[in-house]
């Protein structure tokens, strides 16, 4: 994906505004342009599932909390939230965390070539509050703990190996990580208003057991060259908060979801409903998307969550609080509504991830239509996606 430095923004069912200037200096906004929306079109009619999706795409409900998985005697999980699919012979495995407070965890789907669920199971029990965590580069599954103090486990999307807590990867309230295989490091986010973004370096790549983790040290300014420095007591052995550890940690508003791919992080914050994007290989951050910077028409992203991103290069962000849409980001910095939930304002779609081949997004609404943790709909998309 190409660096972003402009943004175009299209709402929902209205017309495209453009906007000039690079977003961390403020722009200079242009007339709208042509109604329109994203690269798939227009959103249809609600479809049997309660989505609105472009033409070509259908649906599938593939479990809900409480419920049996279809062809297996496994239930599943409440709040479902985060999530990633891994390759599993000719099929593939979709994981999801469970955001309950005790007895957390994940849960995993298995599916055959042709998409039919083969197996569910159990990857990750008795933890606290499991939001969203992130794939590694050996096909594990790191489970973050949204508490105080909460910890990262590595799981195993198999369920055959047993899951293990990675102190080194730091004690305070986790949202997401992503995985920087070129830099040998990951990057995680902290979902407080005055959280962090940090990294950890292993010692070894491919084994959490120890390592460095390091917070992001920028000040105030929301773009241009950063520095790292260690935390000194990263495993919680003195009072002081990970966050409150190095003078001049940059501070972000309730840090999300967060996506690597071609030498960039992105990362999302609810607080302020920003989509940011640090260059590792410059080591600069910027913005991608600010919500406060659209002055035409309705933004088209308002409470940014998970990421993921799709082969062809589209950045997909779930949102939480906002319309219950999925949006996407193009890499020509096209913002537009992919998908809808009608019906579920009481809930949050999180857990966005690509079946390997690229053809299939598995996603939850955590509440669904209950609005309640124990109504949770796990989903899949299947159509034309770009690649």
């Amino acid at each position: 994906m190409e660096r972003r430095t402009f943004l175009r923004a299209a709402a929902i069912g209205g017309s495209s505004a453009v906007l000039g200037g690079t977003l961390w200096r403020g722009a200079a906004y242009a007339a709208p342009a042509q109604p329109g929306t994203g690269p798939y079109g227009a959103l249809g009619a609600a479809d049997a599932n309660g989505i609105r999706l472009p033409s070509g795409f259908t649906s599938r409900v593939i479990a809900r909390s409480g419920q049996t998985v279809s062809g297996t005697s496994y239930t599943w999980h409440k709040a479902p939230d985060g999530g990633a699919c891994y390759a599993d012979g000719t099929g593939w495995i979709y994981v999801s965390n469970s955001e309950i407070n005790p007895s957390g965890g994940a849960s995993a789907v298995k599916f055959s070539a042709t998409g039919t669920i083969t197996a569910a199971y159990r990857v990750l029990s008795a933890t606290r509050q499991n939001c969203a965590g992130g794939k590694t580069p050996w096909n594990t599954w790191l489970s973050c703990e949204e508490v105080d103090r909460g910890y990262v486990y590595e799981t195993d999307p198999w369920g055959t190996k047993a899951a293990v807590r990675r102190d080194a990867m730091g004690r305070f309230k986790h949202e997401a990580a992503a995985a920087d295989p070129v830099r040998k490091v990951l990057y995680l986010t902290e979902d407080v208003t005055d959280g962090c973004f940090y990294r950890f370096r292993p010692t070894s790549w491919g084994d959490l057991s120890s390592g460095t983790l390091e917070v992001l040290v920028a000040g105030t300014a929301t773009s241009g060259p950063v520095t790292w420095s260690p935390v000194p007591d990263p495993t919680g052995a003195t009072a002081t908060a990970t966050r409150n550890q190095v003078s001049g940690a940059k501070r972000f508003n309730g840090g999300e979801g967060c996506y690597y791919a071609d030498d960039t992080c992105w990362f999302t914050t609810k607080g302020d409903n920003r989509v940011w994007q640090y260059n590792a290989a410059a080591q600069t951050i910027e913005l991608a998307y600010d919500d406060s910077l659209v002055t035409s028409g309705t933004p088209p992203l308002t409470g940014v969550d998970n990421v993921t991103g799709s082969p062809s290069g589209d950045l997909f962000v779930a949102e939480d609080g906002g319309t219950m849409d999925i949006c996407l980001i193009t890499p020509d910095d096209v913002v537009a509504p992919f998908l809808h939930i009608d019906g579920q304002s009481g809930s949050e779609i999180t857990g966005p991830a690509f079946s390997p081949d690229g053809t299939r997004l598995y996603f939850s609404s955590q509440r669904g239509t209950s609005g309640s943790s124990s109504g949770g709909i796990t989903y899949e998309v299947k159509g034309p996606f770009r690649t």
